[in-house]
């Protein structure tokens, strides 16, 4: 019996309670791209307790939006964590953009940066240092084993919701309340 391949392209990886990796123990991810070839997504719950300004200092741009100025950066993964990853709304029109879906892109190339720092850039925006990869098959791998439950993600939980709130509302998305979730996952 062949499965058809899934894709949670948009989708929320809420890590269950029993996740062992530290990394992704109680995380968020919002998966922005799943095809044959794998998977990429940032997570999305994990403060690294630095905010743009500082980022802004550290990459030498000025930053003329104090509407942002504030913001917190995100630890998005374990992969290319010296990178910005900048998830926004409108998708506009960036040297490397990942379209996730018709007006949300995730940008890589730093010219979204400059242009925020010239006071334009997107209307909202998270951003990130590093990303969540998997290889063809180890999430399928991972979903099978019962490390994730998944929802088709409301992006408003990204752009409006505190961090420490965002894990909790895509379990709601679900259906869930943290309470039913137990350190033991059963099987049927």
């Amino acid at each position: 019996m062949r499965m058809d391949p899934i894709n949670l392209s948009r989708q929320f990886l809420i890590a269950m309670p029993a996740m062992a990796d530290p990394i992704f123990a109680k995380s968020l991810v919002f998966i922005c791209d799943h095809n044959d070839q794998g998977a990429m997504g940032v997570i999305v719950n994990r403060p690294l307790g630095m905010d743009m300004q500082t980022l802004f200092q550290q990459v030498d741009i000025d930053l003329q939006r104090v509407d942002v100025a504030e913001q917190q950066i995100y630890f998005g993964g374990p992969v290319q964590t010296d990178r910005g990853f900048v998830l926004h709304q409108p998708l506009g029109n960036w040297q490397s953009t990942l379209a996730v879906e018709d007006d949300l892109g995730l940008t890589t190339s730093k010219d979204v940066l400059l242009a925020v720092g010239r006071g334009d850039g997107p209307d909202r925006m998270f951003v990130s240092l590093g990303y969540a990869g998997w290889e063809a098959g180890q999430l399928e791998g991972e979903l099978a084993q019962n490390a994730w439950l998944t929802v088709a993600a409301d992006i408003e939980v990204v752009f409006t919701l505190p961090p420490e709130q965002r894990y909790e509302a895509a379990l709601k998305l679900l259906g869930i309340d943290m309470a039913m979730l137990s350190d033991t996952a059963g099987h049927a």
